[in-house]
């Protein structure tokens, strides 16, 4: 069963996001307490939204997203930050079902676009997206400024926000 995420739920998600994490070979990167997931997924001013994929009452996936937006378009769209399947529930067709219900989301709201990015070295993913119809960007390269090099441009600015 794909659903909205509920607040009870946040603990699942959280140990879902850790395990992505090691799926990703990143298994320190994760800085985010299940309080921080609680409040930005179900707090006052939500910045991002979760699907869950249930079997047998177990959250076994999950999919995060947030909206953006098209200047070219002007329109908004939606961003998956995050689809995960448990490794014992792939196959089963639960990675289609979050991204189908994703995509309706996206339909019956007016959401031109709808995007992610991928490890270039996540073949198995590469080649579940393709087989969707996603088209690869390669022609965009994503930059990222964070941490210090985040603190020390912002701390350079002359603004008065």
């Amino acid at each position: 069963m794909i659903r909205e995420a509920k607040k009870s739920d946040v603990q699942a998600i959280y140990e879902l996001i850790i395990e992505l994490a090691i799926y990703e070979r990143e298994p320190d990167a994760v800085v985010a307490t299940v309080s921080d997931i609680e409040e930005n997924l179900f707090g006052a001013n939500p910045v991002a939204f979760c699907h869950v994929a249930e079997v047998d009452g177990q959250i076994v996936g999950i999919a995060i997203w947030f909206l953006n937006y098209s200047t070219w378009l002007g329109k908004a769209g939606l961003y998956l930050e995050d689809l995960f399947v448990k490794p014992e529930f792939r196959g089963q067709g639960l990675g289609l079902q979050l991204m189908k219900t994703l995509a309706k989301h996206c339909f019956d709201h007016g959401y031109e676009r709808f995007q992610w990015w991928v490890l270039d070295w996540n073949e198995p993913s590469i080649k579940f997206y393709k087989s969707i119809g996603a088209e690869a960007m390669d022609e965009w390269t994503v930059y990222r400024l964070s941490g210090s090099a985040l603190k020390s441009f912002a701390a350079s600015s002359t603004s008065n926000f």
